[in-house]
């Protein structure tokens, strides 16, 4: 991932702004799988305290760049940790369902590829088809879109997620928000259920 090594103060103007920790660290993770290309598998991020990371793990934050505080003091941050790959041919909602994670770990993330129909579209969806059949009807439609979807949870229920169309691959064309993908979000919750 990235770390600002300049003395400014000032964020990198090419980097859209954030405000809470949750969505810096989620517009880090998209920018780390923008950097890798469209056409990935889905990837897991552990998010843990960076500076409770530093002060456990010293050897690990140093490994990952931590090693110093940033500029400006104690303020919360995030560290995204990718997890191993996804197993190949395991449903993400049940691969999700096996996922237990140790206290240390205050959040997780998810970066996912999809095809999505803008709203306009959504009215001439047929009825009664397969989750299959509707994913190819989607594949096919002249108005589909590719997307990056990253969402992040924490323990705490704090939601927030990036969307990054194909069309407009670029940092500042990223849409933020915490509930723009409810169903993930809520998948992902559930990995803090006791």
């Amino acid at each position: 991932m990235s770390s600002n090594t300049g003395s400014s103060s000032l964020p990198d103007p090419g980097a859209p702004m954030a405000a809470s920790p949750l969505t810096r660290a989620v517009l880090e993770i998209d920018d780390y799988a923008s950097g890798l290309g469209w056409d990935q598998p889905a990837r897991l991020f552990a998010l843990v305290d960076t500076a409770r990371l530093r002060a456990q793990e010293p050897a690990l934050a140093a490994q990952l760049g931590l090693d110093q505080p940033a500029e400006g003091g104690a303020a919360p941050s995030y560290t995204p940790i990718e997890q191993e790959e996804l197993p190949a041919g395991t449903a993400l909602d049940e691969f999700l369902g096996t996922i237990a994670w140790p206290e240390a770990v205050v959040g997780c993330a998810l970066t996912v590829e999809r095809l999505m129909l803008p709203p306009s579209a959504e009215g001439s969806v047929p009825h009664g088809m397969s989750e299959k059949q509707l994913a190819s009807w989607v594949a096919k439609h002249p108005e589909r879109q590719e997307v990056r979807m990253t969402v992040a949870v924490l323990r705490d229920g704090a939601r927030e997620s990036a969307i990054r169309l194909r069309e407009k691959d670029s940092p500042t064309e990223v849409l933020t928000g915490p509930d723009l993908v409810p169903g993930l979000a809520d998948a992902l919750a559930a990995t803090f259920a006791e």
